[in-house]
């Protein structure tokens, strides 16, 4: 994609388009919930300059996912907070069984864009 996503709207497609491999998307889902529970964790103890490593983790099982199974860029390299927004909202689809839908759209839309 080389124009710039001028809104969330636009992007949330893109975003779940660029996680088309399930194993990809499994990543993710275990570095946003361990992620965020290290970061919680370490913020809440008498440690909280270790709750980056709750960022650390995350961000490496998404990689492994986008550089090892995907063969794409991750999209938090453009858009950091939109990519880390997108994260929680794809787990939601996952965790509310609606991720086959929500991807099927994502897909769709980019057939009718082109």
């Amino acid at each position: 994609m080389s124009e710039r996503i001028q809104s969330y709207g636009e992007f949330l497609p893109y975003y779940l388009r660029e996680h088309s491999h399930p194993t990809s998307r499994g990543l993710h889902y275990i570095g946003t919930l361990v992620g965020s529970c290290v970061v919680f964790y370490f913020a809440a103890s008498e440690t909280p300059y270790l709750f980056p490593l709750g960022f650390l983790f995350g961000y490496f099982c998404a990689w492994v996912g986008h550089f090892g199974f995907e063969k794409n860029k991750p999209a938090t390299f453009k858009y950091p907070l939109w990519s880390f927004i997108s994260d929680y909202v794809m787990l939601f689809y996952f965790l509310t069984g609606q991720i086959d839908h929500r991807m099927d759209e994502a897909h769709k839309a980019a057939v009718t864009q082109t």
